[in-house]
């Protein structure tokens, strides 16, 4: 395993208004940092991003195209129309299909549900789409966190006299679809002042637009867990109504969760507070499997029924998901392999083979990020076109490069961080050296060391200050009404200067260390855990002394409770 250097960072905020901030809210300094980190500056910011409230949703009438949406649909279900509900194969798409199957069956109206297969169709509404839509005499489409490229699929609808809604959030060209209405805030002339939506989300305003004109009565938490899911899934910035969307759900998938996902955390033996890390770790992965390695529909299937009965397809998927992380597993080491004999000074990792499985190829880019951090593309296929999955690194614009290189692809889509894309096999060897090239032109050397952006410097003293039992202290009370943290809303990282040993590090469950760490006065002691650093045990096991970089959790061990470090980087003298 490469062992990786990170820069470690301080975030800079105005000291004048975190003291002011501080008075103002009655917290320490510590958390006045945090919050003006995240552009909360005084107490009526503060009131909004602690209680967070269905009145903070933004008015889904800003959004271009959506009157035009919501009569259409209107007129859709008052005419008794046949309405198709279609989504992209991912997390995004297949929660996206769930939740507006479920609210137009709420609303009695003829509905089907489409979702490509990701091997014969591909990503994007498909041809085929088209010819089953007319065969099945859909009036009305409604395609979900896809469409917004698909200039073809548009116009053939649109020869068929059928009328398409397109619900997106990708990035658009400078050309937009022949579609009967568009709804995507990044379009340049829309209005809609959050533009960070995921697809799911961009639906769930349809609904909430929908609701509001007709003034109807509806609980929306179905609709809250669905969208949560898939913001989780989607890794979309956590603030503004992205972080509203994903704390309603997560406030309702505990409280009162649709029977799928019951089920699964039944099954699962969940007994805790379900977190942003199960949406992302337990159900996403599930869901995603489904359209990875079969067909998206066993998953949308699921979610749209409220039945208990087994045949609802949680152990197809499961057995499914199974099969996917062997893949993952299998993929990502002959990757790694592969990329051991290329050069090692170059800016960027691409690596293929005819004989990879085009639905993983998307993690295992994740994960070779993980071991080399360069910019990363993934490509697999056995005829004349090939397919993959571009990842980023933090700060690095990759969708631009990848515009930059446009005229290789046959198809080509996606966001700053991550994309899909196609390209002619016999192109491989140029466009990898014009990836190499481009990536080279704008990258920077600190682009190719992973940051850990610290929010705060903090003693064991500042950290037990309002417990007795070291168990939930005044500041790990403040950081719990913080979530759900994510990019754009990350989990608070501190910086504990010269922590003590008080035993011998040791190693658990073979690559994972262990600590116990005490102050100066050996006055308050906590746990720490660092996870797949087997490596580093050698040059720790003589070491009395230590700079830790890390976030702090809790630990269940017994029915106790206590505080314990995330260990994210060790320095030592």
């Amino acid at each position: 395993m490469l062992i990786k250097k990170y820069q470690w960072k301080k975030k800079e905020v105005d000291q004048t208004i975190s003291l002011q901030l501080a008075k103002e809210l009655n917290v320490s300094k510590v958390i006045s940092e945090i919050l003006v980190a995240r552009g909360i500056h005084n107490f009526d910011s503060a009131q909004n991003y602690f209680r967070p409230n269905e009145t903070q949703f933004q008015d889904g009438f800003l959004m271009k195209g959506m009157h035009l949406s919501v009569e259409r649909l209107d007129k859709a279900i008052s005419n008794n129309q046949n309405v198709l509900v279609y989504g992209d194969y991912d997390v995004d798409g297949t929660c996206s299909v769930a939740m507006m199957v479920r609210f137009l069956k709420h609303l009695k109206a003829k509905v089907l549900y489409y979702q490509p297969h990701r091997e014969t169709e591909g990503y994007g509404i498909s041809l085929k789409s088209v010819e089953w839509s007319k065969e099945n005499k859909i009036d009305l489409v409604i395609a979900l966190d896809c469409g917004i490229k698909d200039f073809l699929a548009a116009e053939a609808y649109k020869n068929e006299n059928i009328d398409l809604i397109i619900c997106d959030h990708h990035n658009p060209s400078e050309k937009i679809p022949n579609a009967f209405s568009i709804l995507n805030p990044k379009q340049n002339d829309c209005t809609y002042p959050f533009k960070e939506l995921c697809g799911c989300a961009v639906g769930l305003k349809l609904i909430q637009s929908y609701v509001h004109k007709f003034d109807l009565k509806l609980d929306f938490s179905p609709y809250f867990q669905l969208a949560a899911v898939a913001s989780a899934a989607d890794v979309v910035p956590l603030i503004n109504e992205n972080r509203l969307i994903t704390y309603l759900g997560l406030l309702e998938i505990n409280k009162n969760p649709i029977e799928p996902f019951a089920l699964l955390f039944s099954k699962l033996n969940k007994l805790n507070e379900i977190n942003l890390g199960d949406l992302i770790f337990k159900i996403a992965p599930r869901i995603n499997a489904a359209g990875r390695l079969d067909t998206a529909l066993l998953a949308a299937k699921y979610l749209i029924s409220d039945s208990q009965k087994p045949d609802q397809g949680l152990d197809k998927i499961e057995t499914i998901n199974e099969e996917r992380i062997k893949l993952d597993e299998l993929i990502t080491h002959q990757a790694l392999n592969d990329l051991e004999e290329q050069p090692k000074n170059r800016f960027t990792n691409l690596v293929f083979s005819n004989s990879w499985h085009k639905g993983v190829v998307g993690i295992v880019a994740s994960r070779i990020i993980e071991t080399y951090y360069k910019p990363t593309i993934v490509l697999c296929g056995q005829g004349d076109i090939i397919t993959g999955s571009a990842r980023s690194v933090k700060g690095f614009d990759l969708y631009g490069i990848l515009e930059n290189l446009k005229h290789y692809f046959v198809r080509f889509g996606g966001h700053k961080y991550a994309a899909g894309l196609s390209l002619k096999k016999e192109n491989l060897e140029s466009f990898k050296q014009d990836f190499e090239n481009e990536v080279g032109k704008y990258i920077q050397e600190q682009d190719l060391i992973p940051e850990i952006n610290i929010d705060s410097e903090l003693s064991l003293d500042q950290l037990f200050e309002g417990t007795n039992n070291q168990s939930r202290s005044k500041i790990y009370r403040i950081l719990k009404q913080m979530e759900p943290f994510g990019i754009g809303n990350p989990k608070p990282v501190f910086l504990f200067k010269r922590l003590h040993l008080e035993s011998p590090v040791r190693i658990v469950g073979e690559k994972h260390l262990k600590f116990i760490f005490s102050d100066s006065k050996k006055e308050n002691k906590i746990d720490g855990i660092w996870f797949s650093n087997v490596s580093f045990l050698k040059i720790l096991k003589d070491q009395e002394t230590m700079d830790v970089v890390g976030t702090i959790d809790e630990n269940y061990f017994r029915g106790n409770r206590t505080m314990q470090l995330i260990i994210k980087d060790i320095r030592v003298n």
